[in-house]
């Protein structure tokens, strides 16, 4: 059965993994560093980890398998979870794959280096409406892919 894992501390759209997953009859388990209201549904497992660094990231990586879907921002976690065989989208919609991984570890990477040296990057934009239709629409084209995947 299809799972889907959120890095839940700063994601916006567990709201809209919720519905659409309730819509498919999918488990959701929600990885967090610290406790967080989720729906109180025998389908949502919320897994709180603790606050050491990179424990929900590893978590996450430690579980997921193959034919799995992960919501997150972390590129670097993304990166970790398409080596496991699972499917990844950021909240914004833009899924990540095998062909754009490399170009956004090297961005984050080059970004790293500009903070470090003083330059101000700034974070990433707030999330639009049309952002969350975006991920909507690539959730759900996500999980029909997975399924017509599997056997």
């Amino acid at each position: 059965m299809l799972h889907v894992f959120i890095d839940a501390d700063a994601c916006p759209v567990k709201g809209e993994v919720y519905r659409v997953a309730k819509r498919y009859d999918l488990r959701v388990t929600v990885v967090t560093n610290s406790w967080m209201r989720t729906p109180d549904e025998e389908w949502i497992r919320l897994e709180v980890v603790g606050s050491g660094f990179d424990a929900a990231d590893d978590w996450i990586a430690e579980h997921v398998g193959s034919g799995d879907l992960v919501v997150t921002a972390d590129i670097v976690l993304a990166g970790r979870c398409l080596r496991a065989g699972a499917q990844v989208l950021g909240p914004s919609g833009k899924p990540f794959t095998d062909d754009n991984i490399g170009d956004a570890l090297a961005t984050r990477e080059l970004l790293a280096q500009l903070r470090g040296a003083g330059e101000r990057t700034g974070g990433p934009p707030p999330l639009t409406r049309r952002d969350r239709s975006r991920f909507l629409q690539r959730l759900d084209q996500m999980i029909q892919a997975i399924r017509r995947e599997r056997p």
